[in-house]
Formats: structure tokens, C-alpha cells, sequence
């Protein structure tokens, strides 16, 4: 298999201290003190410091790898310590780079760690991406994965994969040199709404733990040059039944950007391409996900209640959600339901759609357009958004 030698390993050097610190790894056969040079002279890009980069940078740090670059522009939000473990609850409100460098700088200071604090972009990706030896995606939207593939076989880097949502997970190794990409298994994203990003649909707080540190553990073995890497397979594991299957991959002839005649040669618009936003800050949801869709916000909606006008507000989330907050009176109709049961919703007085930050509800709308109707309008921000804004009664989640 290939192993990643940016850095010749033999001109990298290991301290008395470093020495102490890595003994479990040097009494290794298979790492010794020539396999951690190899550590040491590695440099490894984590796109996110979430649910999977939490695991990943932590981990990594440990395990000595020279530099570590992070990619973020997000905050902590109280809603992220669930899962992600390198943020604790005095980093709330915190950029989530620095709560990251913090950790890892305690964790193991001999470790260089760089701040991207930007969006990954068609516009930076390839300057951001040139200068490591390995890519990890810890992202969980689609834009942001095909950018990353996209960059990476391009820029000839291996794509370290993994993704969550709920109690399963899927982990490989995308190396257009030695195997299949991205797009040889996945050539065009689903159609938006159909898979919930895990804001939306949740994820189980162990799981990106497990991930997390398998695609951590891949990242080593490719480093160092051992074993046999995911690459032209794929893990899918299942957290309620604990079972892990592994499929295998085939390179596609005809794929479009590491095929024999690819056609993607530079990196496009991807958030046009998928049909959804690539970021889930609230500047982000305004400005892209709302587009083709009428919307108000909370502070409209309290005022045209108050005043008695003629509207329905319909909840989307499913019902397990309705439990935790709830607009009164809403009528509640999940979003896998709204085409089904579209004769239960009013087309002669307007309709608030709502769901739990805006996405759901936004999707729904675009079913029910294609049902004929012409009055609904999506609820900016959802119910959490009322909850923080309106009736602080309620929680947010």
C-alpha cells in the first residue's frame, strides 16, 4: 500500500521526552522509532472539528502527528456536547478552532497545529488542501463532500470518509491513485430533504466516537504504510444491532472527475449541483436554503396570532419532537406524511410551515408546490428560533 513520505522521515528527529511519550508506539514491530518519525513529519487537514473531528484531532495529537491543520468557522453550541467530546461546557459561545487548539495543545504540545477559520469553498479548497499529506472529511452535508472528493482527486490526496447519522455509520478511504472515489459510488447527491443532516434527524452521541477514531486509525496505517486501508471498500456499521459489514468497491471507467475521460476538471458550484446549502450557520440557511420559498420570522408569526388572523401553522418534525416544544394550536403533520395527508392541510388560507430550524420545513414546501399549492410560507428558524426568541417557556434542541 502507499505510505506518505512528504517530509523525508530520516530528517525528522524524536526528543528524549518524545521518546518517553510515544514508548507504547516504538515497541510496536510494525511503528518503532522510524514509523513514528514517519508521524512526526506527517501533516494531516481535518475538515470540522464536530462529531467526527473531535475523535479525530484528539487522537491524532495523541498519536504525534506532526501537523494538524483544522478547517471551522462555527461556535460551540450547547447542542454539540453531546457528541462532540474536545469541547466542554465553559467553550460555549467559544469559536470552536480555538476551543479545539486549546485541547490539543495540552494534549500534546510537540504537535503543530494550524486554524483555518473559513468555509470550505470552491474558492479555497485546493490553496487549503495543497499543503497536507492527508485529508479526513468530517463533514455532514453533501456540498462539502464532493468538494472535498472533488479537491482531492485533483490535488492526488487521499480522502480519509466517514459519515453518521443516527446509530449507523460508513467509513473508507477514497484514493483516485490506488482506487475509487467518491463519485464512482455515489455519481449524483440524493435529492434534497431526502436524507436530514444530523441537526435534523440526530445521531447517537457514542457514535462519531467510533467513526471518528476508525477513521483516525486509517489515517495512521496510511501514514505509516501498514496494514491494508480501506481503500476500494466500505464499512457500514450498525450501533443498535452491532455489526460491522464491509462491501466492496469498484473504480468507475466513466466517472466524471477520476475517470479514464473525466469532465470535471476544476472544482464547480456545489451547492447548485446537491440543490442544498453547504453550511448550517444561520447567515448560511438565510441566504441559501430559503431561495424559491416565501418566509416569515417568529416575531411576524407572534404578531399576525396575536392579531387573530386567518392562519394555520403546520408542524413538520416528527412526533417524538413535538414533545419536547411545540407551537399551540400548530397542526402537526410529519414531513414524510405532508404529500399523503396534503388533503388535512387548508389551500384557502395561508399556512406557516414550521419545523425544527427551517430545512424540513423548507423541503416540505417544495412537495406540497408540486401538489398545486400556492399559500405556504416557511417559519425562519423553526421552533427553536420561536423557543429562543418568543416563548422562552420552551426549549431549544
Amino acid at each position: 500500500m502507499a505510505s506518505i513520505e512528504r517530509i523525508a522521515p530520516e530528517t525528522v528527529t524524536l526528543s528524549h521526552e518524545e521518546v518517553r511519550r510515544y514508548s507504547r508506539h516504538l515497541i510496536i514491530p510494525e511503528v518503532g522509532i522510524q514509523g513514528q518519525r514517519k508521524l512526526k513529519a506527517a501533516s494531516v487537514l481535518l475538515i470540522g472539528t464536530g462529531g467526527l473531528g473531535s475523535p479525530l484531532a484528539l487522537y491524532l495529537a495523541a498519536a504525534g502527528i506532526g501537523r494538524i491543520g483544522l478547517v471551522d468557522y462555527d461556535v460551540v453550541d450547547e447542542t454539540n456536547l453531546q457528541r462532540q467530546v474536545i469541547h466542554h461546557t465553559s467553550d460555549v459561545g467559544k469559536p470552536k478552532l480555538e476551543s479545539a487548539a486549546t485541547k490539543l495543545a495540552d494534549i500534546n504540545p510537540y504537535v503543530v497545529i494550524e486554524k483555518h477559520s473559513t468555509p470550505l469553498t470552491s474558492e479555497n479548497a485546493l490553496d487549503i488542501l495543497k499543503d497536507y499529506d492527508v485529508i479526513i472529511d468530517g463533514t455532514d452535508n453533501f456540498p462539502t463532500r464532493y468538494l472535498v472528493n472533488d479537491a482531492c482527486v485533483i490535488l492526488g490526496k487521499p480522502n480519509i470518509y466517514g459519515s453518521i447519522f443516527r446509530f449507523e455509520g460508513q467509513l473508507s478511504v477514497f484514493y483516485a491513485k490506488e482506487g475509487p472515489c467518491y463519485r464512482c459510488l455515489f455519481p449524483e447527491p440524493p435529492p434534497p430533504g431526502l436524507v436530514p443532516s444530523c441537526a435534523e434527524g440526530g445521531v447517537l452521541g457514542i457514535l462519531p466516537g467510533t467513526i471518528g477514531t476508525l477513521q483516525a486509525t486509517e489515517a495512521i496505517k496510511f501514514i505509516l504504510g501498514i496494514g491494508k486501508p480501506m481503500i476500494g471498500r466500505m464499512m457500514l456499521y450498525d450501533a443498535l444491532n452491532m455489526t460491522f459489514d464491509t462491501i466492496k468497491l469498484r473504480k468507475n471507467p466513466a466517472c466524471p472527475v477520476c475517470g479514464e475521460h473525466p469532465t470535471i476538471t476544476h472544482l464547480i458550484d456545489y451547492e447548485e449541483f446537491c440543490g442544498v446549502p453547504a453550511h448550517d450557520r444561520s447567515e448560511y440557511k438565510e441566504k441559501n436554503a430559503l431561495h424559491n420559498v416565501r418566509s416569515i420570522n417568529v416575531h411576524d408569526l407572534k404578531a399576525r396570532l396575536d392579531a387573530g388572523d386567518n392562519i394555520v401553522v403546520l408542524d413538520v418534525r416528527d412526533p417524538h419532537e413535538w414533545e419536547i416544544s411545540a407551537i399551540e394550536g400548530s397542526l402537526r403533520i410529519p414531513k414524510s406524511q405532508v404529500v399523503a395527508r396534503a388533503n388535512e392541510i387548508p389551500r384557502d388560507k395561508e399556512v406557516i410551515v414550521q419545523c425544527k430550524t427551517g430545512i424540513r420545513s423548507r423541503d416540505s414546501i417544495l412537495m406540497l408546490q408540486e401538489k398545486g399549492f400556492t399559500n405556504l410560507v416557511n417559519l425562519v428558524g423553526g421552533i427553536n428560533a420561536w423557543a429562543r426568541e418568543i416563548d422562552k417557556t420552551q426549549p431549544t434542541y
